[in-house]
């Protein structure tokens, strides 16, 4: 009953809030758009708490450099987006294009400044990382993204990709690393929820001037690292590194090679 009470808050919440944003849009800059999208992530906050059950406790604010900087985080749960959102007044967001497929959410996140990337990567999405979200560091707006790039399964990982190096690269901002265990409670997509106290960690920040592969690394080894942690401490299981598996655009190109003998 709470994950149906969930789902029914989620997506009346979801479409109310959207065609008000809609509207929003129409006026001018991004604070109505921005002050309506605030209100509906409180409430989807809310609503995790009071119908599914799951309290979000968050950690590691003392580590929140000031200015602008970059979010790298670990990305098990579509409830990841509103928990992280909820905890910053002005935060641009790198997201896939898979979004645009719902009715009008092209037009708020365009209004919202939100930077929307292709999900099968490639160099059109460097390009519209860089433009994009030189757009944000111009504007001193802290940047989220997941450097996986794909929803990940308690216990897995994909690979690292490098746009987050970029971004810290060109910037010179530093970034930090987030690690959490959300997918416990509300894993991927799913319908189900799971009662439970969430966390949400931020990290020590990475600081700036590092090379591509020790940032990766750093990087990787401080998110999953945590987030195991995270994972043993709310289930009680010993710490399991996460297993490396191919993300989906990864495991597609792989099916297209041709095996030969």
């Amino acid at each position: 009953m709470r994950s149906l009470a969930f789902a029914v808050a989620y997506w009346t919440l979801s479409i109310s809030y959207t065609l008000a944003a809609v509207i929003a849009a129409l006026a001018p800059g991004r604070h109505a758009t921005s002050w309506i999208i605030r209100r509906y992530v409180k409430r989807m906050v809310q609503a995790m708490h009071v119908l599914a059950g799951i309290r979000i406790q968050y950690r590691g604010d003392d580590h929140l450099p000031e200015g602008a900087f970059i979010i790298a985080s670990k990305h098990q749960s579509w409830g990841d987006g509103f928990a992280t959102y909820d905890r910053f007044s002005d935060l641009a967001f790198v997201t896939g294009d898979h979004l645009e497929k719902f009715p009008l959410m092209g037009t708020v996140l365009r209004k919202l400044g939100a930077i929307v990337v292709n999900n099968c990567g490639g160099r059109e999405a460097r390009d519209a990382l860089k433009h994009r979200a030189a757009d944000a560091h111009r504007e001193g707006r802290k940047i989220l993204i997941y450097p996986e790039g794909n929803l990940a399964k308690v216990g897995e990982k994909f690979r690292y990709r490098t746009g987050v190096w970029h971004m810290y690269r060109d910037f010179d901002m530093p970034v930090v690393p987030v690690a959490t265990n959300l997918g416990l409670f509300w894993p991927q997509e799913s319908f189900r929820k799971n009662p439970g106290t969430a966390t949400l960690e931020f990290l020590e920040p990475i600081p700036t001037g590092l090379p591509k592969d020790e940032f990766l690394a750093r990087l990787e080894a401080a998110v999953e690292g945590k987030t195991a942690e995270l994972i043993a401490e709310a289930t009680g299981n010993p710490v399991t590194p996460a297993v490396r598996v191919l993300a989906p655009d990864e495991a597609a190109r792989a099916k297209a090679v041709p095996v030969t003998a």
